[in-house]
C-alpha cells in the first residue's frame, strides 16, 4: 500500500444461501483494514480468507479472468449490477469508490430464470440455451478467407463489433424489472445479422434464438432502458430494435413460405 492510502473499514451485508432449495438471508461481515487499491473481488478474498482461518465457510461467488472480459462477476452491489461505476465489471470495481464506514449490500443476481446455486453463484444456463438455439454460423464456411476479402460496410462492422462486446454477464437481466434478456438476446442476433457470412441462417436463427428465451422463464421488454444503463459493456438498446425488426421479417418470411407451400400442395 502506498504511503498516501489509507486503509478502510467496511461493514458488508452478504447474502448467504447454501444452495437451490435452501433459505437464504443476509449475513453482516466486518471487512477491517482493506487496501482502496483492492479490487471488490479481491476484498472478497480477503474477507473469505479470514471466515476459514475461523474455520467458516467463505463466501461464493464467481470469477475467471478478473479483467472485465468473461462476464462471470455478476453480483448485485447495494442495489446495482455490478456497482456504482458506469461500464464496470465488479472484478474492475475498486475500492476506491466507497469510502471508509460504508455499508455495502451484496446479493447475486435476481432471476427466475437465474436460479441461485450458492450464495452469490447463480446459474446462467438460460443464456447457454439461447446460444445454442443459433447464436452461430453452422453452414461451411471452407478455410478462414483473408481479412479484407469479404467486403463490409465500415457502419456495419462497427455496429457488429459493438454488439459482438457483450460477455453475456446478465446484469441487463438483473438490473431489468421484468427480468427481460432482450438485450443480450439482441446483442447475439445484431452480431451475425450485420455481417455477411450470417445471412445464410438469419431468418431460422432470430425464431430459434426468441423462442429460446421466451422458453427459458425471461420476462418481455417494455423500453426501460435499465439494462443499457448496467451493461458493463455499453450495449445498446438499438439492437433490440433491429431484433424486433429481424423477427418480424423472419415471421413474415416463414409466413410466405408457409403460403407457398400450402399453394403447391394445393395445386
Amino acid at each position: 500500500m502506498s504511503a498516501t492510502a489509507k486503509s478502510m473499514n467496511i461493514t458488508l451485508h452478504v447474502w448467504r444461501q447454501k444452495d437451490g432449495k435452501s433459505d437464504g438471508r443476509f449475513v453482516t461481515y466486518d471487512a477491517k483494514d482493506i487496501s482502496p487499491e483492492m479490487s471488490f473481488l479481491e476484498m472478497l478474498d480477503v474477507v473469505n480468507e479470514r471466515l476459514i482461518v475461523k474455520g467458516e465457510d467463505p463466501i461464493a461467488f464467481d470469477h475467471d479472468c478478473r479483467e472485465g472480459i468473461c462476464g462471470m462477476c455478476g453480483m448485485m452491489i447495494n442495489g446495482v449490477a455490478h456497482g456504482p461505476r458506469r461500464a464496470t465489471t465488479a472484478c474492475q470495481l475498486h475500492m476506491r469508490s466507497f469510502k471508509d464506514g460504508d455499508q455495502i449490500t451484496i446479493e447475486p443476481w435476481r432471476a427466475s430464470a437465474f436460479p441461485v446455486l450458492k450464495d452469490l453463484v447463480v446459474s446462467r444456463s438460460a443464456f447457454d440455451g439461447i446460444i445454442a438455439a443459433g447464436g452461430f454460423v453452422s453452414v461451411s464456411t471452407g478455410s478462414a478467407p483473408d481479412g479484407n476479402a469479404i467486403p463490409i460496410r465500415k457502419e456495419n462492422a462497427d455496429m457488429a463489433m459493438d454488439a459482438a462486446a457483450c460477455i453475456g454477464c446478465g446484469a441487463c437481466v438483473a438490473a431489468c424489472p421484468n427480468a427481460s434478456a432482450m438485450l443480450f438476446t439482441s446483442a447475439k442476433v445484431s452480431h451475425l445479422a450485420l455481417l455477411p457470412q450470417g445471412q445464410a441462417e438469419r431468418d431460422e436463427r432470430v425464431l430459434n434464438m426468441v423462442k429460446a428465451m421466451d422458453d427459458a422463464g425471461f420476462g418481455s421488454c417494455t423500453n426501460h432502458g435499465e439494462c443499457e444503463a448496467a451493461c458493463p459493456k455499453q450495449i445498446s438498446v438499438s439492437n433490440i430494435a433491429r431484433l424486433n425488426r429481424e423477427y418480424l421479417r423472419a415471421q413474415l418470411a416463414e409466413g410466405r413460405r408457409t403460403t407457398t407451400a400450402g399453394d403447391s400442395a394445393g395445386g
